[in-house]
Order: structure tokens, then C-alpha cells, then sequence
């Protein structure tokens, strides 16, 4: 028996005798499928298992932070939260909440607090902006350098943080990455509140900044890799090549280029050593189409947008792709 079944079976005996199962991290929950990222096939995988034993994750392991904490309860497939599979209905909102930055409580400070107290802070930490706080839900504003600047250049009393304070952007931890760009943006930054109306986090622009390099890296390099592998076709085929090379059950599609097939379609086509001599490159036909097929598995992890970002080893593979069939290109090879 696997770890994971191990565990799930445990879970599984603990509910039916009445006993709570221990919360465990998603970071952790993966682990116990030998997994340290959220892909589809992961999540599939994960997701058949607790089928397995009726079980389920609230909230749902494949939404909340990585780093959050879930628990295990009893699959309820009657409560219009699951498919006609027992599996949870994807949330299609790519939410806040799973951003690093949106699960780790601010340094604050608060109102009455010497105007010197904050600037030391923000110095220390590097910070741009503080949250001025009573308590974990009360958000009294928000203290920058630009709020700081704009007292003292107009000679404003500026002796406590209530002098230098403006009123704060909260968002929902529920809140669509989407619709706080433009918040963002204005503004640099916003609190994030939890469902208990606690602040939980803060996301500045420099988060933002981070994460869209996380998401968008992987999405370039899939773009320039297919770019690259199309000039290698280019060219070189016949119409007929190209439509024998559609996915069976697709005749009616109609192909006049390579840019009209699909990335599987182009593992298809090349796979063929009569087409592969067609390229005219002194590669290795097979290790290429290996590397082209595991290409094409990391693409479907990629088009699936998960702020956990891809695996390491798999953003790895794409760049030295990427690179190897640059350097084809460099010495004229294709």
C-alpha cells in the first residue's frame, strides 16, 4: 500500500468511529503523493483516490494556498458542489487568496504610534506602505512614503502615523486576481481580508510583479518553443502529409499549413521516419520526439494557469528546450 493510501485509509477509519482526521497543509497533502506542485494530472490523480475513500478536502486542496491548511471530510456527491464523477466542480476564478504574499499577516502599526515608529519600520523592512491597525479586523488606513512625503513637503504636522494615514484598499480573500489589477496599480498594493473579516495579508506591486513572472514565464516559452518547432516544419510537407497527420476523427478540419496542426498533431507527423528525413536535421529523431512529447505534457500543466506556478524541473526543461532549438537556428541547421 502507497503512502497515500495509507494515509487516506487511516482518514477513512478515523471518520468512522467518530474521530476528527489532524489538518494537514496542501503543501504536505502532495507530498503524500509524491507530488510538490498542483498539474492536472496531480489533481486528477489526487482527486480519484479520495473517490476512492469518499473523501474530500475543505477548502479544496486544489484552490486554497499551498501553504494553508485543509481538512478532511466525508464526499457529499448530493450537494451540487461535485460532478457527475464525485469530483469537485473547478472554481473557474483564479483567486488572491492563493498568492503567498495574501496569506502572511502584515507588520502594522498603529495610529497613535510616533510618525518615527513606521518610517523605522519601513526602512527596516524595506516596506513601502504599512497598514494602520487596531486589531486584527480593525483597518484604521494606510501610511506610505508618498502619504509621508506629501505632509511634510506641504508642512503638514506630521508628528504621528494618524497625521500621515489614508484610507486603506481592502479586498476579499475571494477576490479575483483580475479585479484587482487596477487596484493595484493606483495604489501598490491592497489588504486582503479573510472570510472571518481578519486581515490576513498584504499584496503589493511587487508581488504582483513576481506572480506574473510565475505564470507568465512557463507561456512564453511553450509560445517560442511551438514558434520554433513550426519554422523547423515549414516548408518542408505536403498537404497530404499534413492532413494525414490530424488526430484521428478530425477529417473534416481542414490543414494548409503547420500552424494548423496541433502540438500533438506535430509529434504525430515527425514521428514518422519517412517525414523526419524530410527535415534534413542531424538529430536524433527519437530523443527529439521524446523531448517534444514531454513538451506537450508540461504545455497541458501550463494552459491550466496554476498560481503555484510549474514544477521546477518542468520550467527547466522548457528553457533548455527553448535554447536547444535556438541554437539549431543559429547554426542554420533549421
Amino acid at each position: 500500500m502507497s503512502q497515500s493510501e495509507t494515509k487516506l485509509a487511516a482518514i477513512d477509519e478515523q471518520l468512522k468511529k467518530g474521530v476528527k482526521p489532524q489538518s494537514e497543509t496542501v503543501r504536505a497533502f502532495l507530498l503524500w503523493f509524491g507530488a510538490e506542485r498542483r498539474g492536472y494530472r496531480v489533481i486528477n490523480r489526487i482527486r480519484r483516490k479520495l473517490k476512492t475513500y469518499n473523501l474530500t478536502t475543505k477548502p479544496d486542496f486544489e484552490y486554497a494556498w499551498i501553504d494553508g491548511e485543509i481538512n478532511f471530510e466525508r464526499s457529499n456527491a448530493e450537494s451540487g458542489d461535485d460532478d457527475q464523477e464525485g469530483f469537485a466542480v473547478a472554481d473557474p476564478i483564479h483567486r488572491i487568496g492563493r498568492l503567498e504574499a495574501a496569506n502572511k499577516p502584515p507588520v502594522r502599526v498603529n495610529p497613535q504610534s510616533p510618525l518615527k515608529e513606521a518610517v523605522t519600520l519601513m526602512l527596516a523592512n524595506d516596506f513601502s506602505q504599512l497598514p494602520v491597525m487596531t486589531g486584527d479586523r480593525e483597518v484604521k488606513g494606510i501610511i506610505s512614503w508618498k502619504t509621508i512625503g506629501s505632509r511634510i513637503a506641504l508642512k503638514c504636522a506630521a508628528n504621528h502615523v494618524s497625521d500621515c494615514m489614508e484610507p486603506a484598499q481592502v479586498v476579499s480573500v475571494n477576490s479575483s486576481l483580475f479585479d484587482v489589477i487596477d487596484i493595484i496599480a493606483s495604489h501598490d498594493y491592497v489588504l486582503v481580508q479573510d472570510i472571518n473579516k481578519i486581515i490576513c495579508g498584504i499584496v503589493t506591486a511587487s508581488d504582483f510583479n513576481v506572480q506574473f513572472r510565475v505564470l507568465s514565464e512557463p507561456f512564453l516559452l511553450v509560445g517560442e518553443i511551438e514558434i520554433g518547432v513550426r519554422r523547423m516544419l515549414h516548408g518542408k510537407f505536403t498537404k497530404k502529409d499534413l492532413e494525414l497527420a490530424k488526430a484521428p476523427g478530425d477529417e473534416k478540419r481542414t490543414v494548409e499549413s503547420p500552424v494548423d496542426l496541433t502540438f500533438g498533431e506535430y509529434i504525430r507527423l515527425i514521428g514518422e521516419e519517412k517525414h523526419w528525413m524530410k527535415i534534413k536535421v542531424e538529430i536524433d529523431r527519437v530523443t527529439f520526439v521524446n523531448k517534444l512529447n514531454k513538451v506537450r505534457e508540461i504545455r497541458n500543466d501550463v494552459m491550466h494557469f496554476d498560481p503555484d506556478g510549474l514544477d521546477p524541473e518542468d520550467l527547466e526543461f522548457l528553457r533548455e528546450f527553448a535554447q536547444f532549438l535556438k541554437r539549431l537556428r543559429d547554426v542554420g541547421a533549421v
